[in-house]
């Protein structure tokens, strides 16, 4: 299987996380694409010219991370990070979009604040910062809860590690202790371990 990545994605980070726990990241050959200076590599596999992308073994191009994600659970895993049937996937499914949520929220942050001073828009800027905000909230609220890893908690695990490379206000994650202490004990396992950001 091929996956076209960029090492700084947390996206892409979901989805090596998964190989890894189910020991299936040796068998993912990594091709490097930067999607801004190279879209025709991307685009005719993925039109959307976005990463994460994994072309299987039988040639099916996969797209973005949460179908990669459940495709390698479903393929390798049997279910194990993410049930077949059941009110618990709807749960996974729903705090992985959480997670992918604070993701966008920080990355517009993050490009709405390098855009020149005289064309950024606070306004827009307060507006995701509300949504990340917000969620972190809620994820402290039932961080307690957490229970056996599944892509609910691989995705909040990918976020937490990559905000605050791009926003100094979750630095240290302040405000949200439990998280915190919870982000500190996933960050000890393999998957997490072997697939750190390097900026």
């Amino acid at each position: 299987m091929e996956l076209m990545y960029s090492p700084l994605s947390p996206y892409v980070r979901k989805v090596s996380v998964v190989a890894h726990e189910h020991g299936i990241a040796g068998k993912l050959r990594l091709t490097k694409v930067n999607t801004r200076s190279e879209p025709e590599r991307v685009a005719p596999l993925n039109p959307l010219g976005k990463i994460p992308v994994l072309i299987t073994d039988a040639g099916a191009a996969l797209y973005d991370s949460p179908v990669i994600c459940e495709y390698l659970d479903a393929e390798f895993g049997n279910h194990r990070l993410l049930p077949a049937t059941g009110p618990r996937r709807w749960e996974v499914l729903t705090r992985m979009a959480l997670a992918d949520g604070l993701l966008d929220a920080s990355i517009i942050v993050r490009h709405e604040r390098a855009r020149p001073p005289e064309l950024r828009s606070a306004d827009w800027i307060d507006w995701q910062m509300r949504k990340v905000r917000t969620g972190l909230d809620h994820l402290e609220s039932v961080v307690g809860s957490f229970g056996d890893i599944d892509l609910g908690q691989v995705a909040v695990g990918c976020a937490l590690g990559y905000m605050p490379l791009r926003l100094d206000e979750v630095v240290g994650f302040p405000h949200w202790p439990g998280l915190r202490a919870w982000f500190d004990r996933v960050s000890q396992r393999e998957s997490f371990r072997a697939t750190v950001p390097v900026l």
